[in-house]
């Protein structure tokens, strides 16, 4: 007897009901799958969204001239009006900074910043014993910021090592040692004057003896040098300008008025810049238009995945029917086994619905600074299509839109992020966001995501049940095919014996 051939098709019949428990795993599969696309792509919306129309930069776009770019140049930040006005540049705002009194190596020696400082010693002018320094200098505020510690050790660490841990601390100022001349150099990173103080302010005897600096920029400042020296320190300038008629100063060449952003470049003395905004209408359209085309893009796709046909003669292939086929085969047999895992999924419908109803809904309520011309969709030219297989679409007339951004773009980013305590009242973007992301807890809730365990989602819990199950099947599975195999050996056994004792009767009876 042929006992493979024998056992191999009875194990085959065997196999049955395990291929129908793969085929279920993999369709299990094939729908977290799915339900994880849905769920990026929603996501991919939502962020869409958030970086757009729920942006309020996106709807104060603005044009900004300027009569001189090369001496003001300004950009709108959060201003929902334009702006006209004329400035006049006094005084830029400038950095203090303070050198060092004389070099501070002795005079016919060689001091190497790079070796430790103890090595070093002896080539110092002034000597140090403090392993500590002390730093405090402006702030971006205009402000004295706080005094910032810095403590090195001179066996291990050189002058360049300090230098590094001065430039990458918070104490807001620049240091540097020129080995040409000997001197160490001190500046702030922030410029401005601090009326009636120092901006940098110094202490520890590494710093004021051996670098040879003085307590603070302003007494540097002060400092009586010999004739055709340039000084060694120099206080903070404020920024000096006269806007509209009102002379004001700021710490900073670059500053906020009025949600707009300037920044002086140069002194224009008396000579008046004009500055002129206006609403840049093309960019805001877009904005709102590249939403409306991605929010029909979400939905079509899935309303193409709840209504994608199911085949369900076309179940997932074996190891053994997928060898059997050619290679474009099996793709198409499994394009088709594959569709439809999604269809008339509950929760992908009621999301449609949810999202359809957000965007059709009235916001806000009297009073509460929405506009009553602009408190819907379709009152910005962005109505529902009236065929009702694009299940849901949105249709833009952009004459419209174009019409309500000129007369009021704040409104229409009200209309889209309007916040309140109740839902119903809320703006369309903010509605849309909530409902996204209930439906994506809801479909994680389901399918998981790439963090969760298969204990922590429904389709996991249901895959675990099947690899149990599969387990079990495939231990029954090799007790039966060594039955089989213990069957038909005992069956071989028995019928060489009976073939042996009817050869030996038919040798007796032929004498």
């Amino acid at each position: 007897m042929d006992i493979d051939t024998l056992v191999g098709d009875l194990m085959k019949a065997e196999r049955i009901p395990l291929n129908k428990l793969h085929q279920k795993k993999q369709l299990f599969e094939w729908q977290r799958d799915d339900y994880r696309a849905m769920n990026k792509l929603l996501a991919d919306l939502d962020k869409f969204v958030f970086d757009g129309i729920f942006r309020q930069a996106t709807f104060t776009k603005k044009t900004v001239t300027t009569s001189k770019e090369s001496a003001v140049s300004v950009r709108n930040i959060s201003s929902t009006s334009n702006l006209s006005s004329s400035i006049q540049v006094h005084s830029l705002a400038e950095s203090a900074y303070m050198t060092s009194n004389g070099s501070i190596v002795k005079t016919g020696e060689t001091f190497d910043p790079s070796l430790t400082l103890d090595s070093q010693r002896s080539f110092l002018a002034q000597g140090f014993t403090s392993n500590e320094i002390r730093i405090q200098s402006i702030g971006k505020d205009g402000v004295l910021g706080e005094e910032i510690p810095i403590t090195f050790e001179p066996t291990k660490e050189s002058l360049n090592d300090v230098i590094n841990k001065i430039n990458n601390s918070q104490a807001g100022v620049v240091a540097f040692f020129d080995k040409a001349t000997g001197k160490f150099s001190i500046s702030a990173k922030n410029t401005g004057d601090i009326a009636g103080g120092a901006e940098i302010n110094l202490k520890g005897d590494l710093l004021t003896s051996a670098l040879k600096m003085d307590d603070n920029n302003q007494i540097a400042a002060d400092a009586v040098v010999p004739t055709g020296e340039q000084p060694r320190g120099k206080a903070g300038v404020n920024a000096s300008f006269t806007i509209n008629g009102l002379k004001t100063e700021r710490s900073t060449n670059t500053f906020v008025i009025n949600g707009f952003e300037y920044t002086l470049k140069q002194i224009t003395g008396t000579g008046t810049i004009t500055v002129n905004s206006l609403t840049d209408e093309e960019a805001i359209f877009k904005s709102v238009k590249d939403f409306v085309d991605k929010y029909n893009e979400t939905i079509g796709k899935i309303n193409s995945e709840i209504t994608e046909e199911r085949y369900r003669k076309y179940q997932p292939l074996s190891d053994e029917e997928r060898e059997a086929m050619s290679e474009k085969q099996a793709e198409m047999w499994d394009e088709k086994a594959k569709s439809g895992m999604l269809r008339n999924d509950s929760i992908l419908s009621s999301a449609l619905n949810k999202m359809r109803t957000d965007m059709y809904s009235r916001v806000g309520i009297g009073g509460d600074g929405v506009s009553d011309n602009y408190d819907q969709l379709a009152e910005i030219g962005i109505t529902t299509s009236k065929n009702y297989r694009d299940g849901g679409r949105l249709v833009l007339d952009e004459n419209k839109l174009r019409e309500a951004i000129k007369n009021d773009p704040n409104a229409i980013y009200k209309l889209f992020t309007h916040d309140s305590a109740v839902k119903e009242e809320q703006g369309l973007a903010r509605k849309l966001r909530a409902t996204i992301d209930e439906t994506i807890k809801t479909i994680e809730g389901r399918a998981g995501n790439s963090l969760r365990t298969n204990a922590q989602f429904t389709l996991g819990r249901n895959l675990s049940a099947i690899d149990s199950q599969i387990n079990r099947f495939e231990d029954r599975l090799i007790k039966i095919e060594d039955r089989y195999w213990r069957q038909f050996t005992a069956m071989e056994k028995a019928i060489q014996k009976a073939n042996s004792q009817s050869a030996y009767l038919m040798q007796q009876f032929s004498y």
